[in-house]
């Protein structure tokens, strides 16, 4: 079965890379800004390839110039080799640079191991600042000896996350104001690193081995197709059906991808706070709404 994905997301990324191809390439500062420690940024000669370093002094971040309000986003990223316990790589899109009160936001974080141990993606999806929507999966392949392509797929019906076109997690809208569902604020794009040896291997058991830094992750091949936010007059205040990203197919998972999907939910899902009980003795709305509708 798993080869049987594999041959799916191949054939799935090959069909994308012919037309990826036709593309200009845009250099980093054509799309993004640092954020914070310029000194742990690098860029490839030819300026495609991006590399964030952390050290025991800092870690180093970027954003995108611009604000998005529904559309695809995707990034190739290799992750931090060998052992990177307490790393944290986090790819993501907030309304906000920081950590606000009532902010919006869509997550990708992984979680660095031990060496020979696999590395864990989590995702979390926070509206008006209320998070706690965490769902952690196990990888079929080693994310640092690759690229691989991360991707989110946003629109008014459901936000998608994909790894190599691969829907690993579906959180529907049920078409009614709600508190669960992000969908009014444009966000921008931003990935870091940092140490988050807390809470983020293990629990907090593993400590980041200062030794091994710097710790590097690089990216590549960023792509957009969005509804860019522009003041005063946004035309992303209302939605429409001229994109391929708001149109009927992208509202749900095409039958190959409910393959997909249904194979990740059996062998690579490791927590769902849908179904933690403990922290949720009632179940939270959007938890019932069908990822295959």
């Amino acid at each position: 079965m798993a080869a049987a994905l594999l041959f799916i997301a191949a054939l799935m990324a090959a069909s994308y890379t012919s037309s990826e191809a036709a593309q200009p390439k845009a250099s980093f500062e054509d799309n993004f800004s640092i954020m914070w420690s310029e000194d742990h940024f690098k860029t490839s000669a030819d300026g495609q390839i991006w590399y964030l370093s952390l050290d025991k002094d800092t870690g180093c971040g970027f954003q995108t110039k611009q604000r998005y309000r529904f559309g695809w986003f995707s990034m190739k990223l290799k992750l931090v080799g060998g052992d990177s316990a307490g790393v944290v790589t986090a790819y993501y899109m907030c309304t906000e640079n920081g950590a606000g009160p009532t902010r919006d936001e869509l997550d990708f974080e992984f979680l660095g191991n031990r060496t020979g141990e696999p590395y864990l993606i989590q995702t979390n999806i926070y509206k008006n600042g209320t998070g706690n929507r965490e769902m952690r999966h196990m990888l079929w392949f080693d994310p640092t000896e690759e690229y691989h392509t991360y991707s989110i797929l946003w629109n008014n019906h459901q936000i998608v996350f994909f790894v190599d076109k691969v829907p690993v997690r579906v959180h529907k809208n049920n078409g009614e104001a709600n508190n669960f569902f992000p969908n009014e604020k444009p966000m921008y794009l931003f990935s870091s690193i940092w140490n988050a040896d807390d809470w983020a291997t293990r629990g907090g058991l593993e400590k980041t081995d200062w030794k091994k830094a710097p710790f590097v992750s690089s990216y590549k091949d960023f792509s957009v197709e969005a509804c860019q936010w522009e003041d005063p007059f946004p035309e992303c205040v209302s939605t429409t059906t001229k994109n391929w990203w708001d149109q009927y197919d992208a509202w749900h998972l095409s039958d190959e991808q409910k393959m997909d999907f249904a194979w990740v939910q059996r062998n690579l899902v490791i927590y769902d706070y849908c179904k933690d009980t403990e922290r949720f003795p009632t179940v939270p709305v959007e938890c019932s709404l069908s990822p295959w509708d």
